[in-house]
């Protein structure tokens, strides 16, 4: 109301109110989470189970905070965001509102019976489609991501140290969980699904640890060029390695760009493949994506 334009006598200021930025802020805080509120409810279908959309809005909204103020736990020096309580009353509310006007959204959508029996069948198929599978690993990359950086807090900051973390948050992520929880990553949990050896139909630590090494050889090939690239303009003075300072840059940015476009060639043809390929990483591992 204080930064506001409106007069209420004046219907006129009521457009000047919308186009505020105030009113606009409040607004799209509202609208971010309540397809969240609107998923609860038909996930728990009962009305009686607001209080978890009530729960799941605030936890969501507050780890949005967290995030901010923290500077991405830590990635960023400083925080980028303040911490906003409104933010926090406002998605709440948001989700909410979307749990209680779920009915009417919902009415355009399948039933959950339906979407349950296709599910099934699915399973019963023992059928992991390419997108799913490129979606767990997006999401394993993200918690690679997350997990170096609580390894960073505790270590020094340097190149070589956030190179050294993210090797640590790979083989945990890519290699240890998946041995230790039977062929499940994080990602792949949550697209309900596991990795296991074409031929035994089981995970073993040898075919996920191949897994493991043909995804982490395209990520050291783009650190390596990039730690060369900042050593050759780190301005040390080399004699010998002036005359080549440009070359090996070119040189390092061409290599980059080449993994680059034969990792996105690939993904392009695996997706539009109809499921009739696998992904390099599976190829080299002899391993698949199941259901069971």
């Amino acid at each position: 109301m204080k930064e506001t334009p409106i007069v209420w006598s004046q219907p006129s200021s009521y457009l000047s109110m919308i186009q505020g930025r105030a009113f606009l802020q409040v607004l799209f805080n509202v609208l971010l989470l309540m397809p969240l509120g609107v998923y609860i409810r038909y996930f728990f279908q009962k009305r009686s189970f607001w209080k978890y959309a009530l729960l799941g809005g605030f936890g969501l909204s507050l780890f949005f905070e967290i995030t901010q103020i923290t500077g991405f736990y830590g990635y960023y020096n400083c925080p980028y965001r303040l911490f906003d309580v409104d933010d926090l009353l406002l998605n709440t509310s948001g989700t909410v509102l979307g749990f209680v006007t779920a009915p009417i959204l919902l009415a355009l959508f399948p039933s959950r019976a339906s979407i349950q029996e296709k599910s099934e069948q699915i399973v019963e198929q023992n059928r992991v489609y390419t997108m799913p599978q490129l979606l767990a690993l997006m999401i394993d990359g993200v918690i690679v991501v997350f997990i170096s950086n609580i390894i960073s807090i505790f270590t020094a900051s340097d190149v070589i140290s956030d190179a050294l973390n993210t090797s640590i948050a790979m083989v945990i992520v890519l290699f240890f969980i998946p041995w230790v929880r039977n062929g499940v990553t994080p990602g792949s949990a949550i697209l309900r699904f596991r990795y296991v050896d074409r031929q035994t139909g089981t995970p073993t630590s040898e075919s996920l640890f191949k897994r493991f090494v043909a995804l982490y050889v395209p990520w050291l090939l783009f650190t390596i060029a990039r730690l060369v690239n900042d050593y050759a303009f780190s301005g040390h003075p080399d004699v010998m390695l002036e005359p080549y300072r440009a070359w090996i840059s070119v040189g390092m940015f061409g290599l980059s760009v080449l993994i680059s476009f034969i990792l996105f060639i690939h993904i392009v043809i695996v997706l539009f493949s109809r499921g009739k390929r696998s992904f390099y990483f599976d190829e080299v591992s002899r391993i698949r994506a199941s259901r069971k």
